[in-house]
């Protein structure tokens, strides 16, 4: 190659880098209309009701969406797992990558005075009933009544351990006041109390109580078990 065709290849070589960043430029803050977003991960939502449930309006310029803000506005409005937002360039849009929680019980919380009904995941997040995939939930799932964004950890703690154990809680009830009471299928009422520090060592002597009186009373007649002094368990029958 001599030296002119090395000055010409050099000239077409800056003249399509500035072309090509200014297409690029271009495109960064050229208006995004509803038509150039694109959802993936989840068919359970549509394009309206992301945007209903986050402060983006149409049409926007790609380089002044505030892609963190929508991510936390979309993953707090409709009890997502993980939600990434996107901008693309070619080809032009904005990409919602979705991820939602698994319900593995049934659900209840009171807001405003309201009863509203939905399911809780493994690690104790609400998900609203219209938010969620319910076809692995099974008919026979937990209840939970009276959720509170507090209590999480402490669901959590009793929904992982359920896995591992020989317990099977029919419900979880919070009181107004924070109290806690289970139900096991056949120890029947459990109550826990107020200190979420105690949830552990409690799982853990509600699993040997139910050992110990395997075979060796019948069950149903459990009225219930007191363990808000794991120290001291109180075992209270029906009377003939």
């Amino acid at each position: 190659m001599n030296t002119i065709q090395k000055k010409s290849l050099g000239r077409f070589l800056l003249i399509s880098y500035f072309f090509f960043t200014s297409f690029l430029t271009f495109r960064c803050f050229q208006l995004v209309n509803i038509q150039n977003v694109e959802i993936k991960g989840t068919e359970l939502f549509s394009t309206e009701e992301l945007i209903k449930n986050s402060s983006l309006t149409f049409p926007k310029r790609l380089f002044f969406i505030n892609t963190k803000l929508i991510e936390n506005e979309l993953k707090n409005n409709l009890s997502l797992k993980n939600v990434s937002v996107q901008r693309k360039l070619i080809p032009f849009g904005l990409d919602i990558l979705v991820k939602t929680r698994r319900p593995v019980a049934y659900g209840e919380k009171t807001f405003k005075g309201k009863k509203i009904t939905g399911f809780i995941d493994e690690n104790g997040f609400f998900i609203k009933d219209q938010y969620s995939n319910k076809k692995n939930l099974k008919i026979s799932s937990i209840r939970v009544f009276g959720w509170k964004k507090e209590f999480r950890k402490t669901l959590s703690e009793i929904l992982s351990y359920q896995k591992i154990s020989n317990l099977e809680f029919v419900s979880i009830n919070y009181s107004p006041n924070g109290f806690l009471t289970l139900e096991e299928k056949e120890l029947n009422e459990i109550l826990l109390g107020f200190d979420p520090n105690l949830i552990k060592g409690q799982l853990q002597i509600i699993s040997n109580i139910k050992n110990q009186l395997n075979g060796i009373i019948d069950t149903h007649k459990i009225e219930n078990i007191d363990l808000t002094n794991p120290s001291k368990p109180k075992i209270k029958v029906f009377k003939p």
